[in-house]
């Protein structure tokens, strides 16, 4: 299969970005119109999580909690699924006592569920675990997965060539990762199955500028690792490059950390909203079967859902209302608007301690003067009028639809 591109409209200038091109270039494999939606087992459990038996938890769980009609469609199994060698053919080989019947069987069991089957790789020699890498074995990997009937690949970025030697993240790398996860994306188009590709290169080398014709979504830092200063850290280097996500190709903010008892209720909505309204891939890790019903109504909210996936494909961003302070690097802004198919996402947020926030939607980007309909997607509350306000606790959001009454 050869490489396609689908030539998209670029999607506009973001705090003063230039466009990188008149025209964006997107991977065409059919895959990635809107985020991803689903799970991950890393941060659930790391190793220990990446079995067959925790990833038919999951994926049963996701039909019973109403999650697969939510919009969740992928279990995706991260780092450790593999023995530590390859076979003698220099095929990867699935832990026998992690996968007992197989990979083959474990994809026909999530597919019959309706749902789809991601696994996880790297671009180097070994996974940052430790476990086999793709390095040199691309395009025999990628018809592996194929065979197995695999519909998402996460590639990581250790172990890769490096001038300090072989070491599992490099600072000093022999080349830009744009040199070596192009091969990955060719193996897979050519690999005879659509397989979404997730490109992990920990935000280096400006990937969102040459992602979107690379894999379908990237990441755009280092990990989440799990607490409310990485929420923050995320969310401030995702505002200012929300321009180059678009349907196809989105800007991936990490996965979540919901469930995993580091952050507050406050923390935790904060948290989903700002991953919705910024076009991430939305990806749970933790156990799915254990979660709150406040946190399951959260990550089944339609309302921001719905924002998440609008067919616009458009990420929100930070904007400055007359008045307000200007954005600072590193730190959470308390204003965020973005362009959505029917209408305007605006989201308030209390970067510190509690306080009322009030917008004119005349400073907001995309409505201007007028009389607006709005609704609070976190409380169901609606109305109407020239400006919203909302009197939040510390570190939580209010997000608004706001339509033209």
């Amino acid at each position: 299969m050869r490489s396609e591109i689908l030539i998209l409209a670029a999607v506009g200038v973001v705090h003063g970005l230039p466009a990188a091109e008149e025209l964006n270039r997107r991977l065409n494999n059919g895959l990635g119109k809107t985020p991803v939606l689903g799970w991950n087992s890393w941060n659930q459990g790391g190793c220990s999580a990446a079995s067959a038996s925790v990833a038919l938890k999951t994926a049963n769980a996701f039909i019973s909690l109403g999650l697969k009609d939510a919009g969740y469609t992928y279990i995706n199994i991260d780092d450790c699924w593999t023995t530590k060698s390859r076979d003698s053919s220099g095929n990867l080989v699935p832990d026998p006592s992690k996968f007992p019947q197989g990979m083959k069987s474990l994809a026909d069991q999530i597919h019959g569920l309706g749902l789809k089957l991601g696994l996880y790789g790297d671009a180097g020699t070994q996974t940052c675990g430790g476990y086999p890498g793709s390095q040199g074995h691309e395009v025999q990997d990628a018809k592996l997965l194929a065979s197995w009937g695999v519909d998402y690949w996460k590639h990581d970025n250790c172990y890769t060539p490096c001038k300090d030697g072989s070491v599992q993240t490099c600072g000093n790398p022999t080349a830009s990762t744009q040199t070596w996860y192009p091969k990955m994306r060719d193996a897979l188009l050519g690999s005879g199955r659509p397989i979404f590709f997730s490109m992990c290169n920990w935000g280096r080398d400006n990937v969102w500028t040459w992602g979107a014709a690379t894999g379908n979504s990237w990441r755009m830092s280092v990990d989440n690792w799990g607490g409310w200063a990485d929420v923050v850290r995320i969310a401030s280097q995702a505002a200012p490059i929300a321009s180059y996500s678009a349907p196809y190709g989105f800007n991936d903010l990490d996965m979540m950390i919901i469930g995993n008892g580091k952050l507050t209720a406050a923390e935790e909505r904060t948290h989903f909203a700002i991953w919705a309204i910024s076009k991430s891939p939305i990806l749970m890790g933790t156990d799915m079967t254990k979660l709150s019903t406040e946190r399951l109504n959260l990550i089944k909210n339609k309302g921001l859902i719905a924002i998440n996936q609008d067919p616009l494909g458009k990420a929100a961003t930070t904007f400055r209302p007359s008045g307000a302070s200007a954005p600072v690097s590193g730190q959470l802004y308390p204003y965020w608007a973005g362009p959505l198919s029917d209408g305007v996402v605006v989201a308030l947020v209390a970067p510190s301690g509690a306080q009322t926030l009030s917008v004119k939607f005349a400073d907001v980007p995309g409505l201007g003067s007028g009389t607006f309909a709005w609704t609070e997607l976190l409380s169901g509350k609606t109305g109407s009028g020239e400006s919203v306000s909302a009197s939040l606790g510390a570190h939580d959001v209010a997000v608004y639809k706001v339509v033209k009454k």
